[in-house]
């Protein structure tokens, strides 16, 4: 594990802001580090990067004690909190200089981040004239100067338009495929998270609501049977009397757990026979937005 914190926990004043957190992050990964704005993402990351004192628990960082070891794995992450700290009157190319003259990081390295993060092209040009996109990846490109093996990115995507988040995203791919960096990505929107991590952590109220890998989200995620019929109400009343569980009732549609297509035929006939008409009936699998919602509302 590149980062394993065990019982973290985190008190500004009379308010728990981080709880017991016991995050493992595989290296390699990209770990999405997911929660609804104030949940106590951005506190925990300030724990990792030795910004905040710990109080409570331990944090093991390339399997060392970070508070022990603090140079030397600081020395080997980059980190994006919230905006990027970029000189607007400076080019790109100018920024990433002025960076790489501080860790003594050659020309040759900022030539090649600015080619990573495809602003070759916009090298020359000052880095306040940049699109929200273009300074997030100069945000990015200079976290990278040092080679770092971690990369920690608070809401990296805050802001962007969807070009911009595509650029980011497949950024983050490359970097854990090709150039076999591990990274620690907070957000609050699944859906983004969804298409580019490995493995999630999702916390609310500063407790770890849930964790483990993209695949054990989804298979988490339990389909349900959709049926529309004429009379929504009074037809979930009927199976609930004949022992069906129903999860959910609107106007329209009864959504039922799905067990088998078997007994999603007998449902179907059951209500035929009873003088309900069926318009449609079909196994669907729950948004998962629908059960990020689920896991972070159960806190």
């Amino acid at each position: 594990m590149v980062i394993s914190t065990q019982n973290l926990t985190f008190t500004f004043g009379s308010q728990t802001v981080v709880k017991s957190l016991s995050l493992q992050v595989p290296e390699g990964s990209i770990y999405g580090f997911l929660g609804p704005n104030g949940a106590g993402k951005t506190t925990t990351i300030k724990l990792l990067l030795n910004l905040l004192k710990t109080q409570e628990g331990s944090i093991l960082i390339f399997e060392k004690e970070l508070q022990s070891n603090r140079i030397e794995i600081l020395s080997q992450i980059g980190s994006l909190i919230e905006q990027p700290a970029i000189y607007l009157h400076m080019s790109g190319k100018e920024n990433l200089l002025n960076r790489a003259l501080l860790l003594g990081v050659g020309e040759k390295r900022v030539d090649e981040m600015l080619d990573l993060v495809h602003l070759t092209t916009a090298a020359h040009k000052k880095a306040g004239q940049y699109s929200l996109g273009m300074k997030q990846r100069l945000g990015i490109a200079l976290a990278l100067l040092s080679d770092p093996k971690l990369l920690i990115l608070d809401e990296p995507t805050n802001g962007l338009d969807p070009n911009g988040i595509i650029e980011i995203r497949e950024l983050l791919v490359k970097l854990t495929t090709v150039h076999k960096k591990t990274v620690f990505i907070s957000s609050h929107l699944l859906a983004e998270i969804q298409k580019m991590a490995t493995h999630v952590g999702i916390i609310n109220f500063g407790e770890l609501m849930f964790q483990g890998s993209i695949q054990e989200l989804e298979a988490s995620n339990k389909p349900s049977v959709q049926i529309e019929t004429d009379r929504s109400v009074d037809a979930a009343n009927f199976l609930k009397k004949n022992n069906i569980d129903v999860a959910e009732v609107n106007d329209h549609c009864v959504f039922v757990p799905f067990t088998s297509k078997e007994t999603m035929g007998e449902i179907n006939a059951l209500l035929n026979q009873n003088g309900y008409t069926v318009y449609s009936i079909n196994k669907q699998q729950q948004d998962l937005e629908k059960l990020f919602l689920a896991i972070t509302q159960h806190a």
